[in-house]
């Protein structure tokens, strides 16, 4: 039988943030797979886990590796994966990890806990229902700015990672790609003692970032593209917006009200919506 291969979330930045269910992991299994064995030795010291066998696994061994850590599995170990800070094979190479362990049926079990893109979105005050994760642009300025062409028309909120000494080069381009008055949540130093969600447009990021060094990773949460709302789509939400009011005025309300609950709902003009209904009700 073979072991199984855990992908363990670590903490961004608050060691309060790793869970009682990670640490039993990680005393269980036979060895820990890290992308920095310093980072993760600091780590299990101040949790006070017991000394386990660190091997290294990051980008540029990730090939060899990965092998050696699969033919480790297959022989019955069991194996933590774990990054220097948040979940592994999440824009990190442990991806290619779990795509070699797959198909040998090597049993793979996440244990979640931090994420930075996704604390980021839920504190970004931008729509959560749909999003996209970009990870990091390529620091290549033409392969970068071919990136961001691709998501010109992109509805959904997009999540990005950026470096402190890039970020202003991004936001140039971000605003050169989306608009500066495209919305966009800065977040750095998630969980830690100067953590910051900043809330502007593109426009005023650019400023602000061009008078004030930045500080710490960031986290960039970009809002979607506009829908392009044609005035045939216009017309059809009206009509239901209209059509909604006749069953509120059925069920006995004013037509103030019942104009004034449909307009929120449906997002259409208040006055506009309430002419149509008074000329339909004179009808």
């Amino acid at each position: 039988m073979p072991g199984t291969l855990y992908l363990v979330a670590t903490p961004i930045g608050n060691l309060g943030d790793f869970s009682p269910r990670a640490c039993a992991v990680m005393r269980e299994v036979d060895f820990i797979a890290a992308e920095d064995t310093r980072v993760t030795k600091k780590l299990m010291t101040a949790l006070e886990l017991p000394a386990k066998p660190l091997i290294s696994y990051y980008e540029h061994n990730r090939r060899q590796r990965g092998e050696e850590i699969l033919a480790r599995l297959l022989a019955g170990e069991s194996c933590a994966l774990v990054t220097d800070a948040g979940t592994p094979a999440v824009s990190d190479p442990g991806e290619d990890l779990v795509a070699l362990c797959a198909p040998e049926g090597v049993p793979v079990i996440p244990v979640p806990g931090c994420c930075a893109a996704v604390c980021a979105l839920a504190a970004s005050g931008l729509p959560t229902g749909r999003w996209c994760f970009e990870g990091f642009l390529s620091v290549n300025k033409k392969a970068r700015r071919t990136h961001l062409d691709a998501l010109r028309e992109e509805k959904r909120t997009m999540i990005f990672y950026e470096a402190p000494h890039k970020l202003r080069a991004t936001l140039d381009d971000l605003c050169a790609a989306f608009g500066a008055e495209r919305h966009i949540a800065l977040s750095r130093e998630l969980t830690k003692l100067h953590e910051e969600t900043r809330r502007c447009t593109l426009g005023e990021a650019v400023a602000y970032y061009a008078e004030n060094a930045p500080r710490g990773e960031f986290v960039l949460i970009v809002e979607g593209a506009p829908e392009i709302i044609t005035e045939d789509d216009a017309d059809a939400v009206m009509d239901r917006a209209l059509q909604a009011v006749q069953v509120r005025l059925a069920g006995g309300e004013t037509l103030k009200d019942a104009v004034k609950m449909v307009s929120a709902e449906c997002g259409v003009k208040k006055n506009a919506l309430y002419q149509l209904a008074l000329q339909e009700q004179n009808d």
